[in-house]
């Protein structure tokens, strides 16, 4: 069975993500055969648009293989690591500056390497079954796909509070947050696709989408912006920890409780991550940050355990090391953010000038 079913429908070119029994995790494979597609329909006046959708079932994409980055780490195969995570990065850049108009379909959970190629495409989708989040401190890792980018340009504290809890989100909180764009119903998800293949133009992308597009709400993360907001302005974790639960809020209580789940490392690398991407001029740079993030970040142990307690053993008791937030120290931190040299992603051409 393939992993990525490609075709060209009508004047769209078609792009279904087929590993429904492995929640549609992105493998190296399936982002070569991605980015291969993308090539051959730039080149293809026949080729107006591009669609990207997930065989029926409970995700779009919940990320990145995940299970084989952790065989590979545990081998130290870090080649293996480096060329994933890099042709990864390059792929979520290219869609977001592909001259054709990309439409996300992200029905379902999106997480992770689903939100690096969902949530950077020009026309993104939302449905009633969409929950969308990037939970990467609770596996040892950090936000990664762009996902700084996203996260730092959310209005006040909201990106801080989603990159520290790994939250899930609804449809309607993700139009809020910019994550996506509108939110269709799931059962006229085969309507929509049949419209779309018959449009020509970006305008007409964006009248079909419009008239499917059902009305939303506040969401429930915004109701929550103003503890947020006064919660996680510190400027390290253990400062927003004990914010959070001194706030007269039971739900900032819920979030301290969250935040702790994760590893102590992933947590201050990822508030130090999002600080950062706030000056960072573009999703380039913040490419180029992640990256080097990354590479650092997957050789510490912290990363190969919190897989093991998540998705080999699953018994969701990871021993961290460091164990407590207190004993990560600012030099931890900052070693992630080193130059790579001839390494480097080097997406950001402002930083390729200088």
């Amino acid at each position: 069975m393939s992993e990525l079913l490609v075709r060209v429908e009508g004047s769209a070119g078609r792009l279904t993500l087929n590993r429904p029994a492995a929640l549609n995790a992105l493998t190296l494979g399936m982002v070569r055969q991605i980015d291969a597609a993308l090539t051959e329909w730039e080149a293809d006046e026949a080729v107006a648009l591009v669609v990207v959708d997930a065989t029926p079932g409970p995700a779009f994409c919940a990320g990145g293989d995940i299970r084989a980055l952790y065989d590979a780490a545990r081998a130290r195969d870090w080649a293996s690591c480096e060329t994933f995570f890099r042709e990864e990065y390059r792929l979520d850049a290219r869609i977001a500056r592909y001259p054709k108009p990309i439409v996300t379909v992200m029905d379902g959970t999106t997480m992770g390497g689903g939100v690096g190629i969902g949530c950077h495409a020009s026309h993104r989708i939302a449905t009633e079954r969409s929950a969308i989040a990037m939970p990467e401190v609770r596996i040892g890792f950090c936000p990664d796909v762009g996902g700084t980018h996203l996260l730092s340009a959310i209005p006040g504290e909201l990106g801080t509070h989603l990159a520290l809890t790994g939250q899930r989100i609804g449809a309607d909180d993700a139009i809020a947050c910019g994550f996506v764009d509108c939110r269709v119903a799931s059962d006229q998800i085969l309507d929509l696709g049949q419209r779309l293949v018959e449009c020509h133009s970006r305008a007409c992308v964006d009248d079909v989408l419009a008239s499917f597009a059902v009305p939303v709400g506040e969401g429930h993360l915004l109701a929550s912006r103003s503890w947020i907001a006064r919660c996680y302005a510190g400027s390290d974790v253990e400062g927003i920890v004990a914010a959070l639960q001194a706030a007269p809020e039971s739900e900032a209580h819920q979030a301290a409780k969250a935040i702790a789940r994760g590893a102590p490392g992933s947590l201050k690398l990822a508030l130090a991550s999002l600080r950062r991407a706030r000056s960072l001029a573009s999703l380039e740079a913040c490419l180029d940050q992640e990256f080097r993030v990354t590479l650092s970040r997957i050789r510490d142990p912290d990363f190969v355990e919190g897989i093991r307690a998540a998705v080999v053993d699953k018994d969701n008791a990871p021993r961290w090391v460091p164990g407590r937030l207190e004993d990560v120290n600012e030099a931890d931190v900052e070693r992630h953010f080193a130059g790579l040299g001839d390494r480097e992603l080097g997406l950001d051409s402002t930083e390729r000038r200088q």
